[in-house]
């Protein structure tokens, strides 16, 4: 049962993530253009993928969290995402309007990383060893 309360939230994550990912391209367009808006200098990150794999990194340190997180855990868990970032621009090459783009994986590794190097500064470490959430030795 611990398996899978610790797993099914990367499952649904990633659910949510192809559902995302079917998205046609005038659908994403919308809310997309507000981000450009706002952060004229940022026009060539995706804001979209970096937030969805730095949840998806996130969830699997929740998923690897009966064990230590090592730096090694956490490389892991990048590589994980990237891969999974590989099967959604693989997707995104049948929905209409979207292309698969190498600048998406960029930032699926960004933010899978980033979160990865959050879960290294001390009061987050200490937040996260309160709740049991993460064994760090």
């Amino acid at each position: 049962m611990k398996f899978i309360i610790h797993w099914l939230p990367v499952v649904v994550w990633m659910g949510v993530i192809y559902y995302l990912s079917a998205q046609t391209g005038s659908d994403m367009d919308g809310w997309l253009s507000i981000v450009h808006q706002w952060f004229p200098s940022m026009k060539d990150f995706d804001w979209g993928h970096f937030i969805a794999y730095f949840v998806l990194a996130l969830t699997f340190a929740w998923a690897l969290s009966s064990k230590r997180l090592t730096w090694r855990r956490k490389l892991i868990v990048i590589l994980l995402c990237v891969l999974y970032g590989l099967t959604d621009e693989y997707h995104q090459s049948f929905v209409p309007g979207r292309t698969p783009d190498l600048m998406d994986l960029r930032n699926d590794a960004i933010g899978a990383a980033l979160a990865m190097l959050l879960l290294t500064f001390p009061p987050l470490r200490r937040w996260l060893e309160r709740g049991h959430c993460v064994k760090y030795y």
